[in-house]
């Protein structure tokens, strides 16, 4: 099971399930969003994605037509990113685990606007 919060911790959250992928994002959005040189993110089931705390604080915003970016409206924190066109996933953001995530990340999307000044790492 992995456990994660935000930043000030008014919103906490289990995934009771396991990760299918886990993948760095490249895109220009993940890059404005999350201030960094990528969205680096697990992939889990919808179902098993369990809000302990904080609902209330969790908003969204369309950055596209399907996909939607989820964070705190109190800090912040960037949470979760899912598509309209796959409703029974979710991805999360794995800046915000607070257990152990110990998979390789495997996977690497839109490279092509990936930063100039972000070594890459050899393959996992």
């Amino acid at each position: 099971m992995l456990k994660g919060s935000c930043l000030c911790a008014e919103v906490a959250y289990t995934v009771a399930g396991p990760v299918e992928s886990a993948s760095h994002c490249f895109c220009t959005m993940c890059q404005k969003q999350h201030g960094a040189g990528a969205g680096t993110y697990a992939n889990v089931a919808r179902a098993d994605l369990h809000i302990e705390r904080g609902e209330d604080n969790i908003t969204e915003f369309a950055s596209s037509e399907q996909g939607r970016r989820a964070f705190c409206r109190r800090c912040g924190s960037t949470l979760f990113w899912r598509s309209e066109e796959t409703p029974d996933r979710i991805a999360v953001t794995l800046g915000t685990l607070d257990t152990p995530f110990t998979d390789p990340v495997r996977i690497e999307l839109h490279t092509d606007t990936r930063p100039s000044w972000l070594p890459h790492c050899p393959a996992a």
